[in-house]
């Protein structure tokens, strides 16, 4: 397809905000999915994390084929962003693909702090929106205050005259339809598609250039090694073309492409040639980062660098040592673990993986708790067993040796009721209010400066403080000034004195010295924590005690025992909930938590040791 009927865009929002599902309906819409074929919801979410979640985690692209009104056939490439915050590196990368985005916006929350990073890069790199105020199905829609939202926020951004300008679709992906106006016929997503016809530039490309592309992202193929994405500027290539790949640091080096991919709906298509104007996926080129750019062999042009964010997160991954290592997962060793993260570098370029004096431990930096809880959630499920210690931030020191500290900018909405408990508990983590609004008639919105610290093991407390009822988005803002100590968990630990299984009646009698994390009939081991203390100190108990058989009936020792549902700790909540000297034990089917050193002599050792 010539370039003139090419349109490259990007689909960028907050999360849920309906990214994924409007690509499902334009691919419909379009007849790129036949009308037979059933398509599952969210059908570029692949992977089970993804749609078990209901968030995209790493971009996608795809290929609507579209017959326009004026006859012409017009290739629309989409890219699906992840629309987190631990993302947003992803989200920067991919915008220098394409030439304009839909920037989707839901009809009543309006943007939110998402919203506005993503939009910031867009308008920086020049792209001309098209906004999409989505969800006005919704019966507390408000469409034409959202409006006054978005330009309000386009103005904030000093987004030029023509950005200002932007042409306005009011959709429901939803319900499938998409209008121009809120009078008009509530039909299908034609308008939408129309309006990228019209809107979006076609690329600045020239196939008879030679050729020139830049990669944006990454991917990885078991079979094939890493594959490159990205858009062609200039030219045209074919498979087993001998190529010059230059990167950011002037260098430049040989290599062959030995296989190419467009993309056409849910599938990649094999091609033997691709040429200017397209984004597409190649192989063959070990080693390739996003950024880099790939010429004709002797040529060395260089496109620019891309940048890729800096991890602020950083946790210990360990072979696990516990003593049901092996019983529940494949993958124990530590040559297999490190084999596993060396091998998520092909894909995840935002990644970095540290070897420890000891071998059996790697320090794994990220953009955010979410990124790397993501990873060890994939490990798991392929079979690996490992130990994972709190999350801690990175650090960094500024010209005058001054320590500097992330920074996130935190959006809360909650019920009028708990806003004053929220208020409290984030002033107590060293946050900043920046701003304090109604948010509908019984809901309050916050905004807070905080630094990450503070954030590590608040969603949990969060969660509990509004009933499950609020809901708290963050994004990394920047380094700033060091804040000071904040105060850290302020329970104890139920701790297992020895190996054994759970008895309802040794539980019974343990449940009124705090919360407990394990039921009946689980299997422990000396070491593992069962549960929170109510006190601030930690307590060695026996939940294995069976109750002694005599010949003696006292009255009522027969009484059923009841026992309060424990609260079964799920991986993220239990990152968050351990201390420096506790550990969390993954494995494909358990989630259990453990102190460090297992033995409780040895403990009150490396306690003294500390003071």
């Amino acid at each position: 397809m010539q370039p003139t009927h090419i349109r490259n865009i990007a689909i960028i929002a907050h999360v849920d905000h309906g990214k994924t599902t409007l690509v499902d309906r334009l691919l419909m819409q379009s007849g790129t999915i036949a009308s037979h074929r059933e398509l599952q919801d969210r059908a570029m979410d692949s992977n089970d994390i993804e749609r078990e979640r209901g968030i995209t985690i790493m971009s996608k692209c795809t290929t609507v084929e579209y017959l326009a009104r004026n006859g012409q056939n017009y290739g629309i490439n989409i890219v699906d962003t992840p629309g987190h915050a631990d993302f947003g590196g992803e989200v920067e990368r991919v915008l220098k693909m394409v030439d304009s985005v839909l920037l989707l916006v839901d009809a009543f929350e309006g943007p939110m702090p998402q919203t506005r990073f993503v939009l910031r890069k867009s308008l920086e790199l020049g792209l001309k929106p098209i906004v999409v105020i989505n969800k006005i199905d919704r019966t507390d829609s408000r469409p034409d205050e959202v409006v006054d939202l978005v330009f309000d926020l386009f103005v904030a951004l000093n987004a030029e005259e023509d950005q200002l300008d932007f042409p306005i679709i009011y959709a429901s992906a939803k319900m499938g339809y998409a209008m121009l106006e809120l009078e008009d016929d509530r039909i299908d997503m034609e308008p939408l598609l129309e309006e990228v016809v019209r809107s979006v530039a076609p690329p600045n490309s020239d196939v008879d250039k030679p050729f020139c592309m830049q990669v944006a992202t990454l991917a990885y193929d078991p079979f094939v090694g890493r594959l490159a994405i990205g858009r062609i500027f200039d030219g045209t290539i074919s498979v087993n073309s001998r190529v010059s790949v230059c990167s950011a640091e002037g260098d430049c080096r040989k290599g062959k492409i030995t296989k190419l991919m467009r993309f056409k709906g849910l599938e990649r298509i094999d091609t033997d040639r691709v040429s200017a104007g397209d984004i597409i996926m190649l192989a063959g080129l070990d080693g390739i980062l996003p950024g880099d750019t790939i010429n004709l062999e002797g040529r060395q042009r260089y496109l620019g660098g891309m940048k890729i964010d800096e991890p602020t997160i950083s946790m210990r991954f360990m072979t696990n040592t516990s003593p049901f290592v092996g019983k529940e997962g494949k993958f124990v060793t530590s040559r297999q673990l490190r084999e596993r993260l060396l091998r998520e570098l092909d894909a995840d370029v935002s990644l970095r993986i540290k070897e420890l004096s000891n071998t059996d431990s790697f320090e794994v930096s990220g953009r955010g708790e979410l990124h790397l809880s993501i990873l060890i959630e994939r490990m798991r499920r392929e079979g690996y067993e490992l130990g994972v210690s709190r999350p801690r931030v990175i650090f960094k020191k500024d010209e005058k040796n001054n320590l500097l500290e992330p920074m996130e900018t935190v959006t809360v909405e909650c019920g009028n009721e708990y806003s004053g408990t929220v208020i409290s508990k984030l002033n107590l983590r060293k946050g900043t209010m920046q701003a304090m609004s109604p948010s509908g008639s019984d809901m309050t919105r916050l905004e807070y400066m905080i630094p990450s610290r503070g954030l590590i093991g608040f969603r949990s407390e969060f969660l509990t403080d509004t009933r499950g009822t609020g809901v708290l988005y963050a994004n990394f803002s920047h380094y700033g000034a060091y804040k000071g100590e904040i105060s850290k968990r302020k329970n104890g630990a139920i701790i297992a004195q020895s190996a054994g299984t759970t008895t309802t009646y040794a539980l019974f009698t343990l449940q009124a010295r705090g919360v407990l994390f394990v039921e009946p009939g689980q299997k422990v081991y000396g070491g593992q924590i069962i549960g929170q203390h109510a006190k601030t100190t930690d307590l060695v108990v026996n939940p294995t005690r069976k109750k002694n058989l005599t010949n003696v009936r006292a009255a009522g020792s027969d009484q059923k025992l009841l026992l309060s549902p424990p609260i079964l700790p799920t991986l993220e909540s239990a990152i968050e909930w351990i201390s420096d000297d506790e550990l969390v034990e993954v494995t494909t089917s358990s989630v259990r938590i453990r102190k460090l050193y297992r033995d409780h002599n040895e403990r009150k050792r490396m306690s003294r040791k500390k003071k």
